[in-house]
C-alpha cells in the first residue's frame, strides 16, 4: 500500500495533503500525528507542513513557485472571488492551478498549450495515481485561468478528461438509520442529525440554517445559497418540528441554529463529522459511513415510497433530473417484485 503526498495550500496556511486507498489501520496511524485533519475539499488528509512531517513521508524540501506564478494564483484567486465562486471551489481551483504551475516553474504559462496539458496529466496525475475527480477538477481549474487571466482558449477536445465513473451512492436502510438517529444522548446532536436526513440536507446547509429559517407555521425550511448559490424549500417533518422547539427552549441560539461553543460561533464541520461517528458506533453499524450517506438515504427511501422524481430534484437542490436519477439504480421498490429463477428450481 502506498502513501501519495504533496504539499498543497488550504486558507492561507501550508500543509502537507496524504492520500492513500482506504484502511483503517492507516487511518489510526495518520490521525496520531499531531495536528493532522480530514479535508472533505481536497479528500486528503491534511498533514502540518513540518521537516520532520515532510521526513515521515520521504518528501523533498519544497520547491518554491516563483514570484511570477505566485502573482498568477492571486490574480486568478481574487478573480474567481468576484465572480463569488465558493469558498471551496476557490480553494481547489488555485491549489491546482499552484501544482501545474509549480511543475512548469520555469515557462511561461502564455506559452503552454495543450500538449503541456495533457504531459502535465500522463507525468504528474497518472503517474501519481491521483483520482480522476481530481483530474476533472485540474482541466476545469486551468480551461478557466487560461481563458479569464492568460486570455487564451484551449481546445477542449484535444483536453484529456477521465471516463466518467459509474459509482452508485451508498443507501442505508430506513432500520439502519432509525438506529443512527437514536444513538445520541445529547439533544443538540440528535436534533442534527435528524434534520440532515429528515430533509436531505448537505452538511454545510444544516450548518448555515438560522433559527429565522425554519417557518414552522408553512411547514417548511427555507435552505439558503447552497450549491450553486440557489436558495430551495424542504419540508419539516411535525416530529422534528417538536425535537426543534424543545431544542430552542434548552439552547437558545442567537445567530446560527446551531452554535458551537462560543455564542454566535457556527457548530464546527469536524465535530459535526464526529458525532455520526459516534452515533455509527453506537448504533452497531460497521459500514463505512459518512453524514452524506443521510442525504442519499433520504432521497433513495422518498423514491421506495412513491415521491415523484421531479419533487425529489427540488428538495435536493439539483438542477437537473440525470442526478437524481441515479437513485433509481439503488431503489429497491421495483427489484423487490422481480422473482429469482432460483426460487422455481
Amino acid at each position: 500500500m502506498s502513501w501519495q503526498a504533496q504539499v498543497i495550500t488550504h486558507r492561507g496556511t501550508k500543509w502537507i495533503a496524504v492520500t492513500f486507498p482506504r484502511n483503517q489501520a492507516w487511518i489510526d496511524r495518520i490521525k496520531q500525528i499531531e495536528g493532522t485533519r480530514w479535508s472533505g475539499t481536497h479528500k486528503a488528509w491534511l498533514v502540518p507542513d513540518t521537516p520532520g512531517n515532510r521526513d515521515r513521508f520521504r518528501m523533498a524540501r519544497e520547491v518554491v513557485l516563483s514570484p511570477a506564478h505566485e502573482q498568477r494564483i492571486n490574480r486568478f484567486r481574487q478573480w474567481l472571488q468576484s465572480k463569488r465562486y465558493s469558498q471551496s471551489t476557490i480553494e481547489v481551483y488555485s491549489q491546482a492551478l499552484g501544482v501545474f504551475l509549480l511543475w512548469f516553474n520555469e515557462s511561461d504559462p502564455a506559452e503552454l498549450g495543450e500538449d503541456d496539458l495533457v504531459r502535465f496529466n500522463n507525468e504528474y496525475i497518472l503517474h501519481k495515481k491521483l483520482s480522476s475527480s481530481y483530474q476533472n477538477q485540474v482541466v476545469n481549474a486551468l480551461k478557466l485561468y487560461f481563458s479569464t487571466i492568460e486570455k487564451k482558449r484551449l481546445n477542449p477536445e484535444l483536453i484529456h478528461r477521465p471516463k466518467r465513473e459509474k459509482t452508485l451512492p451508498n443507501v442505508l436502510s430506513k432500520e439502519e438509520v432509525k438506529a443512527i438517529l437514536e444513538a445520541p444522548n445529547n439533544l443538540k446532536h440528535r436534533v442534527m442529525l435528524c434534520l440532515i436526513y429528515s430533509c436531505g440536507l448537505r452538511r454545510g446547509e444544516l450548518l448555515k440554517l438560522k433559527p429565522t429559517d425554519i417557518e414552522s407555521d408553512r411547514g417548511v425550511i427555507t435552505v439558503r445559497q447552497a450549491k450553486g448559490r440557489k436558495d430551495r424549500i424542504v419540508t419539516l417533518s411535525p416530529k422534528v418540528l417538536d425535537m426543534l422547539r424543545e431544542y430552542y427552549k434548552a439552547n437558545r441560539p442567537k445567530v446560527w441554529l446551531f452554535e458551537g461553543q462560543e455564542e454566535g460561533e457556527q457548530y464546527d464541520e469536524r465535530s459535526l463529522a464526529s458525532v455520526f461517528k459516534i452515533a455509527l458506533s453506537k448504533a452497531g453499524i460497521r459500514k463505512p459511513a459518512s453524514l452524506h450517506w443521510l442525504r442519499h438515504s433520504y432521497a433513495t427511501h422518498l423514491l421506495e415510497n412513491g415521491t415523484d422524481l421531479r419533487y425529489i430534484q427540488e428538495l435536493l437542490g439539483h438542477s437537473s433530473t440525470r442526478t437524481t436519477e441515479i437513485y433509481t439504480h439503488v431503489s429497491t421498490r421495483n427489484l423487490k417484485q422481480i422473482r429469482s429463477p432460483f426460487d422455481d428450481l
